[in-house]
């Protein structure tokens, strides 16, 4: 529940500023001018300027398609992005999450690309067909032979999606395309290369939005919704590298139909 919070600029502004509400007169000017500052952060953070620049941040320090070198990877590795309900027809896209379909859209414009490459999809819904199922069917609608496809059903959480496709039988190279959102690439690359893949990055999604008028300046639920996705990515990155979360934290953002 409390990382919830520290996710939202729009709960945790509200929580801060009841929290310096009811403290004011006991605080000192140190605790009082912090809490002002993270006010400052949180309005700043609810709007298009403040939450785009925050995407920024996140999305550019993953590789990008162009810094692979050497031979391309033989292998296309396929995140799951949430399902928004649960089903029990492999056939029933319309449950997948926008950012499923994102990645599997990406998935199959590279596989066009890499004709000759594999395809590993990996995530599970916690209730009826996994997620990984549901995408692979709408790879092969979208014209991929089934061929290719390979399917990893239980992982859970980004963690797990990296430790469980390393452990795989029978193995396949560890060189890999790892085909995920551009906002999730850094964390998921970390998981990836800590279960020993050697990795080039192909992004399904940038969710950056440049200046499009002085209503980026001004509050707005969207960019709350991106300010938490960013939030999501960064704090969840900071657990993986301390040992936390690995098994709790799902992959993907806030937004997407999952926890």
């Amino acid at each position: 529940m409390i990382f919830s919070w520290l996710m939202s600029p729009l709960r945790g502004g509200l929580l801060l500023a009841l929290l310096l509400w009811l403290l004011w007169r006991w605080l000192p000017r140190w605790l009082r001018a912090i809490g002002i500052s993270g006010l400052a952060i949180a309005g700043v953070l609810a709007t298009p300027l403040g939450a785009n620049a925050l995407i920024a941040a996140v999305e550019s320090r993953a590789p990008t398609p162009a810094d692979c070198s050497g031979a391309p990877p033989p292998t296309i590795v396929l995140l799951g992005g949430g399902v928004l309900v649960s089903t029990d027809d492999p056939l029933d896209y319309r449950v997948l999450s926008p950012i499923s379909i994102q990645r599997v859209f990406a998935a199959a414009r590279l596989a066009r690309l890499q004709p000759d490459a594999k395809i590993l999809i990996t995530g599970e819904s916690f209730r009826g067909v996994p997620e990984s199922t549901l995408m692979a069917r709408l790879l092969v609608e979208l014209g991929v032979s089934p061929n290719r496809i390979r399917e990893e059903p239980t992982a859970r959480t980004t963690w797990q999606n990296a430790r469980s496709t390393a452990a795989l039988l029978p193995p396949f190279d560890r060189r890999i395309w790892l085909v995920t959102s551009a906002l999730h690439l850094p964390r998921a690359l970390y998981a990836f290369e800590q279960a020993g893949f050697d990795t080039c990055t192909w992004p399904a999604d940038s969710r950056y939005a440049g200046w499009i008028g002085w209503g980026y300046l001004l509050p707005a639920s969207s960019a709350i919704v991106k300010s938490e996705a960013a939030l999501h990515e960064l704090l969840g990155e900071f657990a993986y590298r301390h040992g936390f979360l690995r098994q709790a934290d799902r992959s993907p953002s806030p937004d997407s139909g999952e926890g």
